[in-house]
């Protein structure tokens, strides 16, 4: 569903614009509700449709509340998971301790992740492309991945 990355600007209420190419997809998939949550491993924001993220958060709660890894997940994904709702100007609304953790000021990068929307604070994610493809070594590749040919 989503794909590319789009510069989008966070206004002064805490709210950015939805690129208009996906607004329609998800006004059909979700009529506009969606859930943001924080990265684990970055510092960035998760946007998901209602229905995907439902999915995602049965699988979370399901996880064994006595490993402490689960757990970690669980307080984190679900402890920051806010629901909004896409206004008639296609645009969301970022808590601020959303905004917060992922260091977002004025001038945000939405990169679509298929089911789900990543927003960096533009600085950080420029620094954090910018790593990965000055040392491809220091990821490490699944082995589904390097069969793949592109």
């Amino acid at each position: 569903m989503f794909r590319g990355v789009n510069n989008v600007n966070v206004d002064a209420k805490g709210r950015i614009a939805i690129p208009a190419r996906f607004r329609d997809q998800l006004l059909n998939h979700c009529d506009g509700e969606m859930v943001v949550t924080i990265d684990t491993e970055e510092r960035c924001l998760l946007i998901y449709p209602q229905p995907d993220w439902d999915d995602i958060q049965r699988k979370v709660e399901a996880l064994p509340s006595f490993n402490a890894a689960a757990r970690r997940v669980q307080r984190l994904l679900i402890g920051h998971a806010t629901d909004t709702q896409m206004d008639n100007s296609g645009r969301i609304l970022l808590t601020p301790p959303l905004r917060d953790y992922a260091q977002l000021e004025k001038k945000g990068v939405l990169l679509g992740q298929g089911k789900k929307l990543e927003l960096w604070d533009e600085s950080a994610w420029v620094a954090r492309r910018d790593s990965w493809l000055e040392d491809p070594s220091s990821l490490e590749l699944p082995d589904e991945l390097q069969q793949l040919s592109l």
